[in-house]
């Protein structure tokens, strides 16, 4: 959110950490003489995702623009993946960067769940409005990045080591207060599906999801949660089914049109607008507010498939590694494997990976899980033994 120029150069205070991150690491590398690991289940469908937002670069109206997009949603997040997947040698390791993450989304959230706060104690707020944000420009944005961290928190909470444990249970709960007062309703689904995956993953299945239904019904009852959810069955201001309908519509239209190369990177807002018969002005609408249209509209066809891939062989990974992997990093694999779930089930109503934060915090989550399976597989792998030295023969 903090943003300058450098001459004609726009940049972020969070783009300026990517990059030294990565020098830091290159410097350190080459000094000790040794090469950075590239090789990995991830490294096709990232170089096949990293050529579709080339070719949606070029086909983009803006190609400044898609520059500017291109570099903040793909190389540099992919590149701190990679940064992460070198160094994260230890559960520990990943843990910090796992903790940044929550610090972050703790002062974000935070800051805006009390505005929400304010406005509901002082009757400034309607729930059948748009919630009131402080650091984000909307309050699904908070849910957007604080979900797939409480997906991570509720699997240490449940499943890791002490300490990690504590810290885990801390966030999930100070994360799941945060989505619920962002009053996002696709936020609400993804908890919804990370608190389930959390409570089958225990041995006390069968009691946490009592609990979890127990819970559900309480926050039901809660008259500005319950009156958020059921606008959606009313036609009142608030009510997003019919705006994302025709959103959709519009974007199905514009593939139908442009069905391999999509809209371009940034292009989606320009393109649509002909297609959008309920509405006066597509500029409030940078994405069609579905993962599957989001990419295939920025990055095309080629686009599509390569996350469709990224996403399968993270889930995969993370599946084994939870299922057969090291115990300190089973809990990480699993909180990421749950995250994705997330990232999917709230992408299914809006935007998941298309802003700075989103695409970093994607592209971490994935690092750590394969650094996880990368790094335990290594030092589980038997050394061979050194050979005897030859003895000299008795006289």
């Amino acid at each position: 959110m903090v943003r300058w120029h450098l001459g004609f150069y726009p940049s972020t205070v969070l783009e300026a950490a990517i990059i030294v991150t990565v020098v830091i690491f290159l410097v350190e590398t080459f000094r000790d003489g040794t090469m950075f690991e590239v090789r990995s289940p991830f490294l096709w469908p990232s170089l096949l995702f990293v050529a579709a937002g080339a070719l949606a670069v070029i086909t983009a109206p803006s190609l400044t623009a898609a520059l500017g997009l291109y570099r903040a949603y793909l190389l540099e997040p992919m590149a701190f993946a990679l940064v992460l997947a070198n160094v994260l040698r230890n559960p520990q390791r990943a843990m910090l960067v796992i903790g940044g993450l929550m610090v972050g989304a703790a002062i974000a959230g935070v800051a805006n769940s009390y505005v929400v706060l304010v406005g509901l104690i002082h009757h400034t707020y309607e729930v059948t409005g748009t919630p009131p944000v402080v650091i984000y420009s909307t309050a699904n944005a908070v849910a957007l990045f604080v979900v797939p961290l409480v997906a991570v928190a509720g699997s240490l909470a449940l499943h890791a080591r002490q300490r990690e444990r504590l810290l885990g249970a801390a966030f999930l709960l100070i994360g799941g207060v945060i989505t619920l007062l962002s009053f996002s309703r696709g936020g609400y689904l993804a908890l919804a599906a990370v608190v389930a995956g959390l409570a089958i993953s225990h041995r006390r299945r069968w009691m946490l999801l009592g609990l979890a239904g127990l819970l559900v019904v309480t926050l039901a009852l809660i008259e500005p949660i319950r009156h958020r959810v059921i606008i959606e069955t009313e036609n009142v201001y608030g009510n997003t089914v019919q705006s994302r309908i025709d959103l959709w519509n519009g974007a199905i239209k514009l593939l139908e049109q442009r069905p391999i190369f999509g809209a371009g990177l940034s292009g989606f807002q320009q393109r649509v607008a002909p297609y959008l018969t309920n509405f006066h002005s597509s500029a409030f609408f940078i994405d069609p507010h579905n993962i599957v249209l989001n990419f295939w509209v920025e990055t095309g066809l080629l686009g599509l498939i390569a996350i469709a891939w990224i996403i399968g062989v993270g889930l995969w990974i993370s599946w084994r590694g939870w299922r057969a992997g090291s115990e300190s990093w089973r809990p990480f694999h699993l909180g990421v494997l749950l995250a994705l779930i997330a990232v999917i089930v709230h992408g299914m109503v809006d935007v998941p990976y298309f802003k700075n934060d989103l695409s970093l915090e994607f592209w971490t989550l994935l690092g750590i899980t394969w650094a996880g399976r990368r790094w335990a597989s290594e030092q589980a792998a038997p050394r061979t033994p050194a050979r005897p030295e030859p003895q000299p023969a008795s006289s």
